[in-house]
């Protein structure tokens, strides 16, 4: 994942920020101007959070926003009132550049957690928050003072939150988000889906940027409830027994009517000897039950017994045949 989807305002952003403020507020601004300001907008989320912070600031300046009273008649006149805009923009634009880089450096670092493949991990936060990383999992904790930001750029944890409604509680993936105050919920991110359970509390799932591949949306969850948004098909809302989301705890898998390809991707997740097919005809034969995620090979000998196949060691994979 770039840094850019990162609640993080690094000093280059911040800046680029400013400049455009102080482009905006010019009293002879062109049309490219305003459409280079907003393709450089919907960029990035960050850049929104930075001009917006920008903004706030500026406005919190007496008389910074007020309007301007183009009462000069003369064209010099109107030149010197421009120069002395830009320069009074520029003034707090840098007042706040400086200021947001001093307090940035008062914070605490952001701290990365990661697990291998086959790996479980429990962290306890700053906050009392308690996260578990599933298989090959990483993520990025950006604590700050007005919000806790978990950035989760693939992978699987389950998060239990501490309450501070003064401080809420958001975790950030790709273009999506989810937001809670206290409460526990279970987070997957693969390549080409994400799938949020709640298991407890309240949480809103919301889209931040317009141009990602998921429609723009927004969905509150109830406990049970499981959201999973796909970019080859519509959202859907079910609820999954929790045995079955939070089975990795426990190093199974749950399966259920499953095809033999999907069951196959799941286990493949966990550990170095892979499965495969021999042929499609395989891959879509149904399997159900629970499995360990340390012992592929055990899978695949209950799959060849089940369905009549057979089990060929190919170097560190396992492949089904008839």
């Amino acid at each position: 994942m770039k840094s850019s989807t990162s609640d993080v305002i690094n000093e280059l952003t911040l800046a680029e920020a400013c400049a455009w403020l102080t482009r905006l507020q010019e009293p002879d601004r062109r049309r490219t101007t305003e459409a280079a300001f907003r393709a450089w907008l919907a960029a990035s989320p960050t850049h929104a959070r930075a001009f917006a912070r920008a903004n706030d600031i500026w406005e919190l300046i007496p008389s910074a926003a007020g309007p301007v009273h183009r009462t000069a008649t003369t064209r010099s006149a109107r030149a010197r009132g421009a120069r002395h805009i830009r320069w009074r923009i520029a003034a707090v634009c840098a007042v706040l550049v400086f200021a947001t880089i001093v307090i940035l450096r008062l914070l605490p670092a952001d701290r990365i957690y990661e697990t291998a493949v086959g790996a479980l991990q429990t962290v306890k936060l700053d906050d009392s928050t308690r996260v578990t990383l599933n298989t090959g999992t990483r993520l990025k904790v950006a604590y700050r003072t007005n919000e806790r930001r978990i950035v989760l750029e693939h992978g699987e944890a389950l998060f239990e939150v501490a309450k501070n409604p003064q401080r809420p509680f958001i975790v950030q993936t790709g273009d999506e988000q989810i937001v809670a105050l206290g409460t526990t919920f279970d987070v997957r991110r693969d390549p080409l889906h994400l799938a949020v359970t709640l298991l407890e509390g309240k949480v809103e799932v919301s889209t931040q940027n317009a141009a990602s591949n998921w429609p723009e949306r927004k969905a509150t969850l109830a406990p049970g409830d499981r959201l999973t948004l796909a970019v080859d098909r519509a959202p859907t809302l079910d609820r999954p027994k929790v045995d079955y989301t939070l089975a990795w705890q426990r190093g199974q898998v749950y399966f259920d009517d499953s095809t033999l390809a999907d069951a196959v991707a799941e286990l493949n997740r966990y550990g170095s000897t892979r499965i495969r097919f021999a042929d499609s005809t395989v891959a879509s034969l149904r399997i159900s039950g629970v499995f360990s995620t340390r012992d592929p090979a055990q899978f695949a000998l209950a799959v060849a017994s089940l369905h009549g196949l057979r089990v060929v060691h190919e170097d560190s994979a396992l492949m089904l045949t008839r």
